[in-house]
């Protein structure tokens, strides 16, 4: 087999497909929340405290002389935020694949009666 048939074979498995998708959803995800961290967040709640510190984004949060913090908390708030969402996604999954699981409950298997006559018969059949 040749080396780009079997590059090919292996970038369209089924996996390696559904990451690149997932990294793509993830990326943009990502854009989403840094836009409503900018431009809804840091308005909203952090206006007055940037307000006091004379600033307008808390990316220009500095200490020490240029210890850049604000980036960090940026960082971490968008963090939070992403594992926020995905554990509301995580766990609707997991209510839906629950819900799946107590419909599919296994067939009901003979009563006690119904093994109590058969033994009774076999035992007939031998005697």
């Amino acid at each position: 087999m040749g080396f780009f048939s079997e590059f090919k074979e292996f970038a369209m498995k089924g996996n390696v497909v559904d990451l690149a998708v997932g990294v793509i959803i993830g990326a943009a995800f990502g854009k989403i929340v840094s836009s409503f961290i900018e431009n809804v967040i840091t308005p909203l709640l952090l206006k007055p405290a940037l307000d006091a510190a004379h600033l307008s984004t808390i990316e220009e949060l500095t200490a020490f002389g240029g210890v850049k913090y604000g980036l960090f908390l940026s960082a971490v708030i968008n963090f939070i935020i992403v594992a926020f969402v995905l554990f509301l996604i995580i766990k609707g999954i997991n209510k839906v694949k629950k819900k799946d699981e107590v419909v599919a409950a296994p067939p009901a298997g003979p009563t006690q009666e119904e093994l109590l006559t058969q033994i009774r018969d076999l035992l007939k059949n031998k005697q």
